[in-house]
């Protein structure tokens, strides 16, 4: 019987014939943790009696929900995680270095390993066509110091992607749209692979984001091949020698099969407080906007902040919005300053902010006031979800968040000239 991407990176990673529902026992290729989910980890690896890791080398932690940190408890956190990469010889990614799913894509996920991280947006490596999910600190913990865990093989959603999206439709908009089609439970557990001619077309940065937002309808892993696409991103990092080809079976199963045609897409927003709560943009332009958000590890890439600076550029910026740009990463970053971007933007009114998790998860930078409402590029909208349970999160495209800063109010890109 054929196997799903799923099932063949577990058959490999296990040494058995990994099948849908089975237990299986799989070697971990990469751990991760970060700094509101590492001190717990650490402190569990320490009580469970571990002493060494299995790969230092392939063991990270890294510094970004909180970077720079703004508390003493939370600088003390990153003091004992520095302690502890010292003893144990593993990575640590500082402060400024950027958000470590960005990273990880950049510098460490291949096609066909396995990926645990301790933050549920881990499952970001399946745009490289790695089985990348999140765990528990305790799970991670074991990981961490044996190199493996227990996985239950997911069952497949296979999502058939056709078509090309239109002008100001993006890779954001078609997982806001499936997650909306299917609703927050609706793969729980699951894979979902996508495949089909649309692929092809879609290149690594904007499967990145649809993975990344894989496990806001419940998902396990949000599965990309591993195709030309794959090499060229990889080829770009530095790392054509990570590729590997993989593709699902032809007759691999699937629970079901969801049909989305991307040139019948347009620009789509999560309204307050659920992801799933999705509506086209163009229905919401009554929506006044406070502050407008670009970055996070769903569209913080450089191709993020290149279309909003081209969008932007020599316009004027509504007087009662404001506008934070954070890159996901430091490469980003330099890279946005060489090419203009940076300036461009600051010259528009935006706020600049350092590599990191910025606002998203509310610790700092951008937290919102009383009825306050943000548009932001992140992945979640939860009740209290940038800081203040008593404001409003939307969440968009970048597009749309660019024409949303120019007329302070919900905007459809497409109106934008």
């Amino acid at each position: 019987m054929g196997k799903t991407l799923a099932e063949k990176i577990l058959t490999d990673k296990s040494g058995s014939d990994a099948q849908a529902n089975d237990i299986v026992i799989a070697r971990v290729d990469l751990v991760f943790v970060q700094d509101t989910t590492g001190p717990l980890t650490i402190r569990l690896f320490k009580e469970a009696g571990f002493e060494q890791l299995a790969d230092p080398t392939r063991t990270i932690l890294f510094m970004d929900h909180a970077a720079p940190s703004p508390a003493r408890q939370l600088s003390t956190d990153h003091l004992f995680m520095r302690q502890f990469g010292r003893d144990c010889g593993c990575i640590v990614s500082e402060v400024g270095e950027g958000v470590c799913h960005q990273v990880v894509a950049e510098r460490y996920a291949r096609p066909g390993d396995i990926v645990v991280g301790a933050d549920s947006h881990s499952v970001t490596a399946g745009g490289l066509g790695a089985f990348g999910t999140g765990m528990g600190s305790s799970d991670v913990a074991v990981a961490m110091a044996l190199g493996k865990n227990w996985f239950r093989v997911p069952e497949s959603q296979q999502i058939l992607l056709t078509g090309q999206p239109p002008a100001m439709v993006g890779s954001k908009d078609l997982i806001l749209y499936l997650i909306g089609l299917i609703g927050a439970d609706g793969a729980t557990y699951m894979s979902l692979e996508f495949s089909g001619p649309g692929v092809a077309a879609m290149a690594v940065t904007d499967r990145l984001v649809v993975s990344n937002m894989a496990v806001e309808a419940g998902a396990k892993a949000g599965l990309f091949p591993s195709d030309e696409r794959t090499r060229e991103y990889l080829a770009l990092m530095g790392r054509e020698d990570d590729y590997v080809p993989l593709v699902p079976d032809p007759d691999a199963r699937y629970t079901e099969t969801v049909r989305i045609a991307l040139d019948s897409l347009v620009p789509m927003v999560a309204c307050p407080h659920t992801v799933d709560n999705v509506l086209p943009a163009a229905e919401l332009e009554a929506v006044r906007v406070d502050q407008v958000f670009v970055g996070t590890c769903t569209n913080g890439r450089i191709e993020d902040i290149a279309l909003v600076a081209r969008m932007v550029a020599g316009k004027t910026k509504a007087d009662s919005t404001r506008f934070l740009v954070a890159p996901a990463s430091r490469s980003v970053l330099l890279q946005a300053i060489e090419e203009g971007y940076i300036s461009t933007l600051v010259k528009f009114g935006a706020v600049i902010l350092p590599p990191g998790c910025a606002g998203c998860l509310g610790l700092h930078q951008g937290i919102l006031g009383d009825g306050e409402v943000c548009l932001s590029t992140a992945n979640r909208n939860f009740k209290g979800r940038m800081g203040n349970p008593d404001a409003y999160v939307y969440l968009a495209s970048p597009a749309t968040a660019a024409a949303t800063t120019l007329r302070g109010v919900i905007t459809d890109p497409r109106e934008i000239r």
